[in-house]
């Protein structure tokens, strides 16, 4: 599922699995639930200058929702709209994990070593930075392939950290799979970088840069909701005033 590594003041949560399938890290209602009991405890442990890596196992960073899960509970009960609800319920079940991470009292980067797709990019945007490997893994809104509308806080979501309406367009409006070097130029990355090694070795650098400040967390979230209002008012997060403690 996901593990949370404690090294400092620096977290890092680990997108796990010991098979083919599982390293796929689809969203799964258990997945999504492990992901925030991570961040839950990641939050309970911040202090001035935390800073959260998430980086996954294998080939995916996450490949989107279960279908798999949401066919299998359809095919026990032998009713697809059994499926196509517990695809809703899912989709529900995620918007607290973007929540979770639009809201954390830290500074969060997404180091992308493989595929990110559907819920999956979702799940790499919803971090202040993103970095992403050249060797391997595309960027790829899958919706429109699939034939599913995307959901109001991923749409939100995207206008907020993409700014290029042509950028959008490409990646929900063509379904492109977009490469790293693609994505940077696009918005959507921050870097690209030639192995997993170095992407992982450039958001500990970062995340070390980024300590070293050590920022009030609370204020640091409450200015990144500031930034995104639409989507954290999809969301249910409220703006939070803060002043400084030596007043």
């Amino acid at each position: 599922m996901c593990t949370l590594e404690k090294r400092g003041n620096l977290f890092i949560l680990t997108l796990t699995g010991d098979t083919k399938k599982d390293q796929e890290h689809r969203l799964s209602p258990t997945l999504i639930s492990s992901i925030r009991a991570a961040l839950a405890e990641a939050r309970s442990q911040a202090v001035n200058g935390s800073v959260l890596i998430t980086q996954s196992q294998g080939k995916f960073f996450s490949n989107g929702f279960d279908l798999r899960h949401a066919q299998a509970v359809g095919a026990k009960s032998g009713s697809a709209e059994a499926a196509k609800a517990e695809l809703v319920r899912m989709v529900d079940l995620f918007r607290g994990v973007v929540a979770d991470l639009l809201s954390l009292p830290m500074p969060t980067i997404a180091a992308v070593t493989g595929h990110a797709a559907a819920a999956g990019l979702i799940l790499a945007m919803s971090h202040d930075y993103v970095m992403m490997t050249s060797s391997r893994g595309v960027m790829y809104m899958s919706e429109l392939d699939i034939g599913m509308t995307l959901p109001d806080y991923f749409t939100a979501l995207i206008r907020g950290k993409i700014g290029s309406a042509a950028a959008r367009r490409e990646l929900v409006l063509r379904s492109a799979k977009v490469g790293a070097e693609a994505a940077v130029k696009m918005g959507i990355v921050d870097s690209a970088h030639d192995s997993a090694e170095e992407v992982v070795e450039t958001a500990m650098r970062m995340a070390d840069e980024l300590g070293k400040r050590r920022w009030s967390g609370e204020a640091y979230a409450g200015i990144r909701k500031a930034l995104y209002p639409e989507v954290c008012g999809l969301l249910g997060l409220k703006d939070s005033t803060v002043m400084p403690s030596k007043l």
